[in-house]
């Protein structure tokens, strides 16, 4: 077996765990899929798995380790990331009460423009400076130095397609008339739970640490 395809196995085996658990990005995700509908939250997985692209492209090139070592780069990017997810936390617990409508995926509560569901989740993802600590230590660990870069950048594209493929399945599971109708009941508590628990990561990240 090609060593290449080793690296590839031990690399997806760790991130598979990664992919799954919950946190910000999952977040966004299910929010913008329950109110804004399947299409939404399908362009907002995209925009984190580019995010994720865009995270491993500067770790391979080097960059992430200058940003790993400097307190100062490693804290801007931490505040800022904070200081969003509060920010979208504050909006959800302000924007009113909403009932879902009990109607098939396409339906949304609110219009939203293809190019702000991206955006909406390729800066949730890159204003997060974990995945610069994380990459570094995958690669470190799992990768031979003498792996070439562009092997590493298909490294990269497998997992950020992985991780799209996910947070798809997840709109698309979410957008499913029976499930949709099922959250509908619950659909005043969806912007009260939602932007609790932005608040909630942003605190968290604001209180991580660079180790």
């Amino acid at each position: 077996m090609s060593p290449y395809l080793g690296e590839l196995a031990s690399l997806m085996a760790v991130f598979s765990f990664a992919i799954v658990a919950p946190g910000a990005d999952t977040a966004m995700v299910m929010r913008q899929s329950l109110m804004h509908g399947r299409r939404a939250g399908i362009l907002t997985a995209f925009g984190v798995g580019t995010s994720l692209l865009f995270h491993l492209t500067y770790t391979i090139l080097g960059l992430g380790l200058i940003v790993s070592q400097s307190l100062l780069l490693f804290s801007v990017i931490k505040w800022a990331g904070a200081a969003y997810l509060i920010y979208m936390g504050i909006m959800a617990l302000r924007s009113p009460a909403t009932t879902l409508p009990d109607a098939g995926p396409g339906v949304a509560t609110a219009p939203m423009s293809d190019r702000r569901a991206f955006g909406l989740g390729f800066v949730t993802n890159a204003l997060n400076p974990k995945p610069i600590l994380f990459f570094l230590s995958l690669f470190s660990v799992l990768v031979s130095h003498q792996t070439p870069a562009l092997v590493k950048g298909a490294y990269g594209l497998v997992m950020a397609s992985c991780l799209i493929l996910w947070f798809s399945a997840v709109s698309c599971f979410l957008t499913m008339p029976k499930v949709r109708s099922a959250f509908s009941r619950a659909g005043v508590w969806i912007n009260r739970v939602t932007g609790a628990v932005f608040i909630a990561f942003g605190v968290r990240l604001a209180l991580s640490r660079a180790e």
